[in-house]
């Protein structure tokens, strides 16, 4: 599994990586083979999800994998995530909690209420646990830039917006109508 510890990976570690990642030999990497490749820090594979944008989002080419070139940038990209992760990771549990989780946003410059972050660890949680592991990060966190782009020339919308969309299926599955009942500030 790869790890994301060298913030500077030289060109030829980079190489030896993508090439050990290339399980096909192609000369690109699909969403599988980096799906499988990545580590969230508890040895599980990250969310296919994340795996999907994030190739979405360095596939220069559109094609739906990415070149070696693309690796490069994805790679400083997930090692940057890593440290932010580590650094709001208070209790270095290896996942984030609500508070963590508020904490990260607030320095972002999101200011959302306490509800609507426990609404995102609750979406993003796929145990249960009331945390979010780091490849899920990544992805709250790419999903809250996206609607935050979109929302840039509104005024005062956002948080209606991430709790409308992002949410809306959440909240609608919330035990007994109790999460429906939470406002937007």
């Amino acid at each position: 599994m790869a790890q994301f510890s060298s913030p500077m990976a030289s060109r030829e570690f980079l190489w030896d990586v993508f090439q050990r990642v290339d399980k096909d030999r192609s000369g690109y990497i699909s969403a599988d083979e980096l799906q499988v490749a990545l580590s969230n820090g508890t040895w599980t594979p990250f969310n296919p999800e994340t795996v999907r944008l994030m190739i979405g989002m360095f596939d220069k080419q559109a094609m739906g994998k990415i070149s070696f070139e693309d690796f490069g940038s994805l790679w400083k990209y997930v090692t940057d995530w890593q440290n932010c992760f580590r650094s709001f990771d208070r209790d270095n549990s290896g996942n984030i909690d609500c508070g963590e989780l508020k904490m990260a946003l607030t320095a972002f410059g999101y200011r959302l209420s306490d509800g609507i972050v426990q609404l995102l660890v609750r979406k993003y949680d796929r145990l249960g646990r009331g945390t979010i592991f780091f490849d899920d990060f990544i992805q709250c966190c790419i999903v809250l830039q996206v609607t935050r782009k979109s929302d840039r020339d509104k005024f005062n919308i956002f948080e209606r917006r991430v709790t409308r969309q992002i949410l809306g299926p959440v909240m609608e599955s919330g035990d007994r109508g109790q999460t429906k009942k939470s406002t937007v500030q």
